[in-house]
This record gives C-alpha cells, structure tokens and sequence, in this order.
C-alpha cells in the first residue's frame, strides 16, 4: 500500500488534500492557538530596518563639510552627502534632455547662474519643433525597421503633438532616456562580473529572484528615504526595478557563446579586455539588445508608480485623472503612454534585429544618409516653426508647441461612451458584480481567511515534497514561514486569493486559447501579435478600462489581472504546442486515436513544461497586478506597502511587506520550474 502510494503522485496529492480539509475542521480559530495562527515573532524586523536606515543615512560616517552659509567645515553623515550628490547629477541629466525637447535654462544656471544667463540671450534656448522631433524619430525608425516603423513612431508624436500630450510626454521620454542607459550600463556589468565568476553569480542570483518578483511599490519607500522626492527619486526607484532583467539576459547570451568562439578569440592573439569587448559582448549583441527592450519596458511600467513620489510626465497626469474619476481624461492619456512604450518596444526589437555590416563599401553619402536626411528635416521644421510664428500671431505657434489646452482632445467622447454604457448596461453590468462578490470573492475570501496555519502549510509543503522531495518541500515551508511569523499573515491570504482565482481563470483561457490557435499558423501569427501588444502595455493601463466598467472593486482588480496575466499563459501554449514533433502526432493519427485524445495524450504532455513556465510567468504577472490593484482599494498587502510610503516606519514596513509578496512568487516559482524540469526529463528534452 505504502509502496503503491509512494509510486501514484496522484494518490498522494488526494491524501494530501483529505489531511488538509480534516486540519481545516479539526483547527478552531483561537487567539494564542500556534495551530490557528504563528505568534509575529519578527514583528519588530520592520522597525529594526528603519533604525537601520536612519542610522546610515543621519549618524553613520560623519565627514567634514565646507558650508559656504557659516564659511566653516560641518560634521554631515557621508551617505546624507553621498545621495544628495547623486540626486543633484541625475536630476542634471534629466533637467538637461527635457530642456533639449521642452526648452529652457535651468541646466544652464546650474553652472553659472540666473544673471549670466540673463545677460547671454543664447542661454535661453528653445525647445526643438515638435515637427523635428517627430521627423527624426520617423528617420531613426526607417534606420532600424524600415518604412512601416517609420511610419508609426511618426503617427505616435504627432499623435501626442495634435492632442496636446507633448509637454507631459516629453517629460515622460526624458525620464526614460535617462533611467533605461543607467539600468542597462548596471546591469551590463553586474552580467559580465557574474559571466567572469560563479561566487557572484550564486550571490545574484537570489537577489535578482527576489527583485524580480517584489513588487513596484516597495522600491519607492527606501528611494524616499534616501533621495527625498522628486524626478530623481522616481528615476533611481525605476533604475532599481529595470536592472534585473539586463542582468540576466547578458548573462544568458554570454553562456549561450560557442566555446569556439573564444577559442577563435584567443588565437588571433586576443588579451582577456579585448577578448570580452571586442568578440564575447558583440557576439552576445541580440540577447544584450533584448535585455535592453526588457529594460525600457521596465521603465514604462514604472512610469505611473514612480509618479506616486514625485516624477512628472504622463503617468503623474494619468493618477491625477483616475483621482478625479475624469474616465475620458484617463483614456487620452493611457492611449499616450501605449503608443510610447509600443513604439520604444519596436524600435529597441528592430535595433536588437538589425544586422551590423562592417566591412560595408559604402560612400560617404551612403554611410551618412540618415544624418542628412536629418539635417534637412531639421532645417525644414526650424523654417515651418518661424512660419508658424508668423501665421498664429495672437495665438499659439502650432507649428512649434500645442500646448495641452488647445490640442485636439476626445476627452468628452470618450466620457460620453462612459456614461452610454453605464445608462445602457447599468443594470446588467451591476448585476453581473454583485453576483460575482456575493457568489464567489468573498466566500473564496472567505474560505482563505479560515486556513489555520498548520493546513495552508502542510497543503504547500506537502505539495513541494510531492513534486521536488524534502528539499522543495522545506523551501517552501521556508517562504511561507517568514510570511507567518509577520503580523500580515491575514493579509497575505487575501493576496493569495485574488491571485489563485486570477491565475486559474487566465491558465484556462490562456491554454484554450493558445491550443486553438497553435492549429492555425494565420491565427498564430495573429495571437502572437495580440499577445506582444497587451505585453507592451503598462500594467496600470488595464485598471483603466475595468473602473470605467465595475468601480472601485475587488471585481474591477480581478478581470484586471485576468486580462494582463492570460498573455504569457496563451503565449507559451501556442509556443509548446508548436515544440510538439510533427512525426508524433502523425504517428498518433496513424494509430486511430481521435483528435481529442491525440491532444490529451501526446500533445499536451508534451507541451506541458512549456505550459508549466507559463503559468509560472502567469503567477507573476498575477502579484504584480494585484498589487498595482492597491490604487484602487484593495485590502491586501499591497494596500500596506502603498501606505508604508507615508508611514514613520515606512522603510521597514515596505521592505518586509515586499519580501511577503516576493516570497509567494517564490514558493510557486521553486514548485512549477521543478514539475517543468521533471517533465522535460522523462520527455527527453533536457
């Protein structure tokens, strides 16, 4: 019996769901019961970092300082200095492209000052013509993609010119401009310090795990501490978030390198720099490039976050519209910020697409076209502005900058659809969200918020064991461990369901979905396309459309998640069911099984560790959703962290809330990628 058990994981999981149940019942929920509920051992772990921090940041390393108000040295902490320092640089950098999109003179004063460049007319320089910058964007477009990329990155800023988006949108790029190259210079040297020594990448590697997973907000609260608020802390803040990635893709396409081709390296007479620089990294050149799409999409996500704490832009107008509920308002915006980031999507893939000839013959005015054509388009749009100046003499020079107030706008179009579908589906829309409160969230909720602690772990870690043994098992446990011995455990559980409903629905579309159109290469290429599209949105898009629909609902944060979780999950299916042999299926038709059968009994096994990642990405892109959700009111452990932002203890409360939310994405991360690689392996596939 034992022996058949051991044999049947089936079995296992059925008498593991029966002890669950039985704990469930047998467990009585009761203050002071260990069974019901762990004591908040570390409770005091969140206070213990902000003493921390405080230390470091006010009392710890005193320097001496020249202060020019007293004419005398001044005992200051190094790293009070230190983040002030870097702040004032970043803030330069960022200052100084928005001055070169939006015109002005502060980068200017930073070095001389207000008189000077008073006295100097050329110090108050102007903005460039949004015709330049939409025409040398079209340029860089055809550069990388061709005519058909060209044409959409010149659609996007006109787009934003005519509806009167341009200053909040240059903001916006500017921002980007600046925090993507430094996330992406960090990440390629903590890739190539890990490329060059296996101590640093076992040290990285769980911290980019856990990074990866933390949510947005808990990278503001630390960034406040230190660096105040403002478009430097929003960049720092952003930096953080975007590195992971790049790290890991440049270490992915530098192990991915043939041997030989160091070898070539070293024999032509290569020194270990030159080795790395001139072969290993321009060979690696298409994953680095992909890491620095993932990068600049990163960057994107944060736009809307990073606004919580000061940065301008699109996102900061985006959170102030949602607050006033102007629905109509928002759209505009959520089209602005789409447009941006499928644009920088595009062009960053073309970049990482396009191949480098060079031992190309080519004139000068071959090697050089780009930059000519620049050149007169740039010519062309400093003659339409002055045009332009002469033409609206009482108004605005629409030729040089629309501002936001008489721009085109669909804001009352938008808001007039708004209220036509509240006044024709109220009812049913209505209905349909009280049904789904009642009947399902909150007995769900409900169920979750009455797991005794000794159930939810015997449940998880005895999942763990049956899956990967005692070693799974016990980091699980281990996760959830530090989770319980918090005072959050609660609210954990409530960010537990929302997940686990999200990710069953979006699994089950997305597998039905994908496994529909894997059969069809049109319908392939189609859903692909859809899928890279919905990836390429900002997160926070998506709440936009559901509050016009639902309100400020626990529904509303559901389909939410629905909707941005289904893309990884449809796209590894389609990508599974297309790794599938053709001979297999062939043999699997010649045998006589029917359709169906062929499907459950060859292909989606053999798709399965496919699937198993996208679920595993699926997961993420749930928490990190549910997350996100806090700005509309949910009470979760992302609700917590927004409010740690203002909370004396902020720092520590924000950390270890993140580390909570990091290590459920951990625990199923450790179960799904060892079910994956355990099927690969009897498949033959590893």
């Amino acid at each position: 019996m034992i022996e058949a058990l051991r044999q049947k994981k089936h079995l296992q999981f059925v008498l593991l769901l029966v002890i669950f149940v039985l704990l469930c019942v047998i467990i009585t929920p009761s203050e002071g019961n260990w069974f019901w509920r762990l004591p908040p051992l570390i409770q005091k772990l969140p206070q213990i970092i902000t003493s921390s921090v405080d230390y470091i940041m006010f009392d710890w390393w005193l320097i001496d300082v020249w202060d020019p108000d007293i004419e005398d040295y001044e005992e200051k902490p190094m790293m009070n200095q230190f983040t002030r320092s870097a702040s004032g640089l970043i803030l330069f950098m960022i200052e100084f492209v928005r001055e070169i999109f939006l015109g002005g003179v502060k980068t200017i004063v930073t070095f001389s000052g207000w008189d000077w460049a008073t006295e100097n007319e050329w110090a108050r320089w102007p903005a460039l013509p949004w015709t330049v910058v939409a025409g040398g964007a079209a340029i860089l477009g055809h550069a990388l993609g061709g005519f058909r990329l060209a044409l959409f990155v010149g659609f996007t800023f006109v787009y934003i010119a005519v509806f009167g988006q341009w200053e909040p949108s240059m903001e916006t790029l500017s921002f980007v401009l600046i925090a993507a190259p430094m996330a992406v210079l960090l990440g390629l040297v903590l890739g190539i310090w890990a490329f060059k020594s296996k101590t640093v990448e076992m040290v990285l590697n769980p911290i980019l795990n856990v990074m990866q997973i933390m949510p947005h907000f808990s990278y503001l609260v630390p960034v406040v501490v230190f660096f105040g608020i403002g478009d430097h802390a929003g960049a720092i803040a952003t930096v953080i978030f975007a590195t992971p990635p790049m790290v890991r893709l440049t270490i992915l396409g530098l192990k991915k390198l043939s041997p030989e081709v160091a070898e070539a390296g070293l024999m032509s007479g290569c020194n270990n720099r030159q080795l790395l620089f001139k072969v290993l990294i321009p060979t690696a050149r298409r994953d680095i490039l992909i890491g620095v799409n993932q990068v600049i999409m990163s960057c994107l996500a944060m736009v809307v976050i990073a606004s919580l704490i000061g940065a301008k832009g699109l996102g900061n107008n985006l959170l102030i519209a949602l607050n006033q509920l102007r629905i109509g308002l928002a759209l505009e915006l959520g089209v602005c910020i789409v447009l941006i980031a499928i644009m920088l999507d595009r062009l960053s893939l073309a970049w990482a697409d396009k191949q480098v000839d060079y031992f190309a013959d080519l004139s000068f005015f071959e090697r050089h076209k780009y930059s000519l054509v620049f050149g007169v388009v740039f010519v062309a749009g400093v003659i339409l502005a002055l045009i332009g100046s002469l033409v609206f003499k009482e108004g605005f020079n629409y030729l040089y900058l629309i501002p936001h107030n008489k721009g085109i706008t669909t804001q009352d179009f938008w808001q007039a659809g708004v209220d036509w579908v509240w006044d024709t589906f109220f009812y049913a829309l209505k209905g349909f969200n009280e049904w789904l409160i009642v009947q399902v969230l909150v007995p769900v909720k409900t169920a979750y918020l009455a797991m005794p602690v000794a159930a939810t772990f015997a449940l998880t870690m005895g999942i763990g064991y049956i899956v990967g043994g005692v070693r799974v098992g016990l980091a699980v446990g281990g996760f959830l461990l530090f989770i319980a011995l918090t005072e959050w455990w609660d609210r954990a559980l409530i960010t537990a369901y929302l997940m686990t409903l999200s990710v069953l629905i979006s699994t089950t579309i997305g597998i039905i979905a994908g496994t529909l159109c894997s059969q069809n290469p049109v319908a392939t290429r189609i859903m692909l396309t859809i899928c890279d599209t919905f990836q390429t949105f900002p997160s926070f898009i998506y709440l936009i459309p559901v509050m016009m629909l639902f309100g400020v609902t626990d529904t509303s944060v559901l389909i939410a998640i629905v909707v941005y979780a289904t893309v990884p999950a449809t796209r590894y299916t389609i990508q599974g069911m297309l790794s599938v042999p053709a001979q297999l299926q062939e043999a699997g038709s010649m045998s006589g099984v029917s359709r169906l059968q062929r499907y459950l009994s060859i292909e989606l096994p053999m798709a399965f560790p496919h699937i198993a990642l996208g679920i595993n990405q699926t997961v993420v892109f749930a928490l990190s959703m549910v997350i996100i959700g806090a700005l509309i009111g949910t009470d979760d452990l992302g609700q917590l962290i927004l409010k740690s932002l203002s909370d004396k203890d902020g720092v520590g409360n924000g950390l270890v809330l993140g580390l909570c939310v990091a290590f459920i994405g951990l625990a199923i991360d450790q179960v799904l990628r060892t079910w994956a690689n355990q099927r690969k392996k009897a498949l033959g596939l590893a």
